[in-house]
């Protein structure tokens, strides 16, 4: 399996040795892999090194605000340089993403 590119030789060792001992415990050689690229990702983002997708972009524009996770509305707020987004609920969110949607629309 081609390793990201972003990965020290330390990362590529704990890869092995995981999907080496999940191996050794009957799991099958993609679902090994696919464990140990999780593990090795979820390090590398718990200390920094690379960016948590969770917390990028605005989601898919076809669905409705309600239906996205906060974090993307959130992220639309934003975009739409919202004041006192961070301390909104999700509802609050979106009732001030559909406001500002609303004015921008009707200039």
């Amino acid at each position: 399996m081609p390793r990201p590119k972003g990965w020290t030789a330390k990362d590529n060792k704990q890869y092995d040795d995981i999907k080496k001992s999940e191996m050794q415990d009957g799991e099958s050689e993609d679902e090994a892999q696919e464990l140990a690229a999780r593990i090795v990702n979820k390090r590398r983002r718990e200390e920094g090194r690379t960016p948590n997708v969770r917390t990028q972009g605005t989601g898919n524009p076809n669905l409705r605000l309600e239906q996205r996770p906060r974090d993307e509305v959130y992220n639309r707020a934003k975009e739409l340089k919202i004041k006192g987004r961070s301390t909104m609920t999700k509802a609050e969110l979106v009732d001030a993403v559909r406001q500002r949607q609303s004015h921008s629309s009707a200039a």
